[in-house]
């Protein structure tokens, strides 16, 4: 059925206006005033005193993931069900591969996870552990084929997910003659073992020497490295979960000799600090991740770095576990705390609170950290991340005056704890649509087990043509 959706405020990455949104099809048919002809039979949804925004694009999610002897909380239905009552509408989740084994193998697991799970529309990255010929002849039928286009490598993790220089090397090369886009989890892991099984050695087992282990130092020297390779290889680089300045002044440098490296921080980082480690009861389990929680001063650092530009998306980095029963398989040894917590569907309302309302970031810099620039960087843009004819009606009716508490009484994750317990926020979406279907509607749940498809993605430095197909373009 036709929609039309009336008396709200517009905004998008560039511009805010009052118009009516004309849905056909799934699709953005026709932006106006006054579109009473266009609209005589069609639903009418009224969003006066709401902003609609193009539903959020959320970079960076860990759904059903094994890591610790553990699988994360969150699976495919739980966390696509969390992330639309959030306001996003799209996502990107790390396939994980297995040395040795064809990288068709890990796509296809993936696949299985979610196929007749999500409720909104998603993508996968793909992980590179090694880089040898075999590697090398699969990646064009994973571009082409799967519309995977981009490659995910981890400088920490040693031993589990960590990779070379080499490794990192090789694939920024490939990337840049395939047209993808490598994303590195930049840690230095060889110092972080060390300085590990020193705390250990030493007795030093509780949460806070998960950080103290992992000092921003670290996260600087591998983020600059990283961006050395990238220069050296002409290639393109993204930082995921950036949490610190060290890391902040290496991108900045980057790009200010014209290297094409961009940078991800996450509301974690935002809002919170390395002393929630330190909560007693092995309360602190509940906030370890990695990179982890820097010291409360960063904050204001990553703010600056979004509005400045130098930083240009906010992922969640969701990947949840329970505290009872997965977080305390780490009482007496950090490093057996699964690494990871339930952010996604907080995500969008702790940036529209802590940055637009408190004057950090304007409301176009929101939807273009939270929607508009991971689109296009990921190759989904325009049929996500914009609202302009033609593209997908992926829309957020957004309350900018709601007030309310986040807690994990009425978050929709399916961990049984919330990061964020007792913050308040302003500002909460009120209905979502995927591509012109109610996944929230009115606050309730409306959406189907199963509605959100696979979304096959551009080339870097492309764009995605409505009938799905490749072509330039210079966004």
């Amino acid at each position: 059925m036709r929609k039309i959706i009336r008396n709200g405020t517009i905004v998008t990455a560039s511009d805010t206006y009052r118009a009516d949104i004309l849905i056909e099809e799934g699709r953005v048919a026709a932006i106006g005033k006054n579109l009473e002809h266009a609209g005589e039979d069609a639903e009418v949804i009224d969003a006066e005193g709401n902003y609609i925004f193009p539903g959020g694009v959320d970079p960076h999610t860990h759904l059903e993931m094994p890591f610790g002897g553990t699988v994360s909380k969150d699976d495919f239905e739980t966390g696509t069900i969390a992330a639309a009552f959030g306001g996003t509408t799209t996502l990107i989740d790390f396939c994980l591969t297995d040395k040795g084994e064809p990288l068709k193998t890990a796509i296809d697991t993936w696949h299985a996870k979610s196929r007749e799970k999500a409720v909104i529309d998603y993508s996968f990255h793909l992980m590179i552990g090694e880089i040898n010929e075999e590697v090398l002849k699969q990646l064009p039928e994973v571009i082409d084929k799967e519309g995977i286009t981009s490659f995910k490598v981890f400088m920490a993790y040693k031993n589990v997910f960590q990779a070379d220089d080499e490794t990192l090397f090789r694939t920024l090369v490939a990337a840049k003659d395939l047209g993808a886009l490598v994303m590195v989890h930049a840690e230095n892991g060889d110092v972080i073992e060390f300085l590990t099984e020193k705390a250990l050695s030493e007795g030093n087992t509780d949460p806070i020497y998960h950080a103290l282990t992992r000092p921003p130092e670290l996260e600087g020297e591998a983020t600059g490295r990283a961006a050395t390779l990238t220069g050296l290889a002409d290639s393109q680089l993204y930082v995921v979960h950036v949490s610190c300045a060290e890391a902040v002044d290496q991108i900045a440098s980057a790009r200010s000799k014209g290297l094409n490296v961009w940078g991800e921080t996450c509301p974690q980082y935002l809002v919170l600090d390395q002393s929630y480690l330190e909560r007693p009861n092995f309360e602190g389990a509940k906030y370890v991740w990695s990179p982890p929680l820097r010291e409360k001063w960063n904050q204001e650092v990553l703010w600056n770095a979004l509005k400045s530009g130098q930083l240009q998306t906010l992922g969640s980095d969701q990947c949840s576990f329970d505290f009872e029963g997965q977080k305390d398989l780490g009482k007496g040894d950090f490093t057996k705390i699964p690494n990871g917590g339930p952010i996604i569907e907080d995500r969008v309302s702790i940036l529209f609170s802590e940055g637009v309302d408190k004057g950090r970031i304007s409301l176009n810099q929101f939807v273009d950290i939270m929607s508009t620039r991971s689109a296009k960087l990921f190759g989904l843009y325009p049929k996500k991340g914009t609202i302009a004819v033609g593209s997908d009606a992926d829309l957020v009716i957004f309350d900018p005056n709601a007030e309310r508490i986040l807690s994990a009484d009425t978050h929709h994750m399916a961990a049984d704890y919330n990061p964020f317990e007792g913050m308040k926020v302003k500002g909460e979406p009120v209905s979502v649509l995927s591509r012109g279907e109610f996944v929230v509607e009115n606050k309730q749940f409306t959406g189907k087990t199963g509605m959100g498809k696979y979304i096959k993605r551009a080339k870097y430095g492309h764009q995605l043509e409505e009938n799905g197909a490749f072509q330039s373009a210079n966004s």
